[in-house]
């Protein structure tokens, strides 16, 4: 197990720090981009530093562990940093819509206010968000498998060698 915790960490430090960094965890908005990128960055680790063929099963297994070690950091990080710049987050995103059409900017803002800014709305809604992590970094690690593992596996068994003289193998 200790040859996936290496790319778990590595990928995973980098889905959590970069889903919890405010403006910047935005790219979560395309499909949990930061997830899927550590559950590939994982895969990547692992295919490289693996002595054997890595599977589908592997690619899961150190894209669930990315996903995990990144969603505790998403949290640990993330909810205090929600908490701190979250007003700021939200007008700024209500003035963007503003400038596209004021009368979605203002359905936003009454959507948000009657939301809250309470820490149990931020703790869930990170909730979520940590599960999504998982999710999306497992999908992550089986995209990778295919992309960078090259080696041919030795799944599939050889045909038995031809019979002497030519002459089929009779049972």
């Amino acid at each position: 197990m200790n040859n996936k915790l290496k790319p778990a960490v590595i990928g995973g430090v980098l889905l959590g720090l970069l889903s919890a960094i405010p403006f910047v965890n935005w790219v979560n908005i395309c499909c949990c981009a930061w997830a899927i990128l550590g559950g590939l960055l994982a895969s990547y680790v692992y295919v490289k530093n693996s002595a054997t063929p890595a599977n589908a099963g592997d690619g899961a297994i150190v894209g669930a562990m990315a996903g995990g070690i990144g969603a505790v950091i998403f949290l640990v990080v993330g909810i205090p940093l929600a908490l701190v710049s979250g007003a700021a987050m939200r007008e700024m995103l209500i003035s963007f819509m503003a400038s596209i059409d004021p009368r979605q900017a203002q359905m936003i803002r009454q959507q948000m206010e009657a939301q809250g800014e309470g820490v149990s709305a931020v703790i869930i809604q990170s909730l979520f968000t940590a599960l999504l992590l998982v999710i999306f970094a497992v999908l992550g690690g089986l995209i990778g498998i295919p992309l960078f593992e090259k080696r041919k596996g030795g799944g599939a068994v050889p045909p038995p060698p031809p019979s002497p003289g030519g002459a089929p193998y009779a049972a």
